[in-house]
């Protein structure tokens, strides 16, 4: 190899390792599209095991379960997935953070095995704000995600002393893997500000938008102290990013602050369009990390040829028809159903492996060059 071309090959590498460099900042747009350049194209799913109904039941000792994670990871494997967005709790740090971190390894093993890299979720705003450890409660029948919990929750969010506390949490778990080829980015927060109105909405904090900016801020902060080798991000759900001058405060310190630009798209494909087409502006590399809801319009066949012609990473929510019921459309709480939807609204798999759409599949085999 000619000296010319052997230093033109290592210098994103090289950009690439400026962050480590550099204490506590983001990552310039350079040293983003750096990184970029080392990734393939990337689509996959948000992945909690079948028998998992949250990330406590999916995390904590008596109930981890590697046999079907591995067993359900394949399957993604076998369609052409090679992601998978996998939330955590702070509340699993605090009953036993070494447990915690060897199950992390352990799950990281599975995956690896499967030749799928992790983006991990530390924070999460959305469902029941008021997260217990211990058993977990049973699903209520035909109802969207009626398990999942919050973290850190409520009482957590409405006090700045135990908001501050949640350092350690943030630091171990990004120290301990911030070098880990395995996980590729780090999600800090899943939708912070997130209301809940359809469920829990009454019993919410007032003033929640603010609370959460404010821990926002803080884990951008912790995150960039460690500064690990993998991006960090906190992606935009909600109201208007089509220009600068109309982002609300939450929106704007999350595409200003995160490494890589991530964002939520349950619409249609035009709509899908237009939720993507701005994020381009901020020159890093743009991913999706919750899109497809069928009957709202969010199709798998139509928005995954999209965000492959641009490159844009895809994360659908779900994988495995499960204790987390997200073949159930939103309305569920609010509607009763007896069975299930004719239409399902998330995963791709029943749990015996069957696909739901056999079309879905083939289709990702065909995007991701599967044999």
């Amino acid at each position: 190899m000619k000296p010319t071309l052997r230093a033109a090959r290592l210098l994103p590498l090289l950009v690439l390792a400026l962050p480590g460099l550099l204490s506590a900042q983001q990552w310039t747009p350079e040293q983003a599209q750096a990184w970029g350049k080392t990734q393939p194209w990337r689509a996959g799913a948000n992945f909690a095991p079948s028998t998992a109904i949250n990330q406590l039941e999916m995390w904590q000792a008596d109930s981890f379960d590697p046999a079907t994670i591995d067993r359900e990871l394949g399957w993604a494997a076998d369609v052409g997935m090679s992601t998978m967005r996998v939330f955590l709790h702070n509340l699993l740090w605090e009953q036993d953070s070494e447990g915690l971190l060897k199950r992390m390894d352990q799950f990281l093993a599975i995956a690896d095995k499967h030749k799928i890299g992790i983006m991990f979720v530390l924070l999460d705003d959305v469902w029941d704000p008021n997260p217990q450890l211990g058993k977990q409660r049973d699903p209520k029948p035909h109802v969207h995600n009626s398990g999942w919990v919050q973290s850190p929750g409520k009482a957590v969010l409405l006090d700045e002393k135990k908001r501050a506390a949640l350092e350690p949490y943030v630091k171990g778990v990004l120290t301990r893997f911030k070098d880990d080829k395995r996980v590729i980015v780090w999600d800090l927060y899943n939708e912070p500000g997130n209301p809940n109105k359809s469920a829990y909405g009454s019993v919410e904090a007032e003033n929640k938008a603010e609370l959460s900016l404010d821990l926002v801020k803080k884990v951008f902060k912790w995150g960039q102290e460690v500064r690990p080798s993998q991006p960090l991000t906190v992606g935009v759900w909600t109201n208007d990013w089509s220009t600068k001058d109309k982002r609300d405060a939450l929106n704007a310190y999350q595409l200003d602050h995160s490494d890589v630009i991530t964002f939520h798209a349950y619409s249609d494909l035009a709509k899908t369009k237009a939720a993507t087409e701005p994020l381009f502006e901020y020159k890093r590399p743009v991913i999706c990390t919750e899109y497809m809801a069928r009957p709202a319009g969010s199709k798998l066949q139509e928005i995954l040829p999209y965000f492959k012609e641009k490159g844009v990473w895809a994360y659908q929510w779900g994988l495995v028809a499960g204790k987390t019921q997200t073949q159930y459309p939103w309305d569920s709480w609010k509607v009763d159903y007896t069975a299930e939807p004719p239409v399902w609204f998330h995963e791709l798999f029943h749990k015996d492996g069957k696909a739901y759409d056999p079309e879905e599949t083939a289709l990702y085999k065909k995007l991701t060059g599967k044999p």
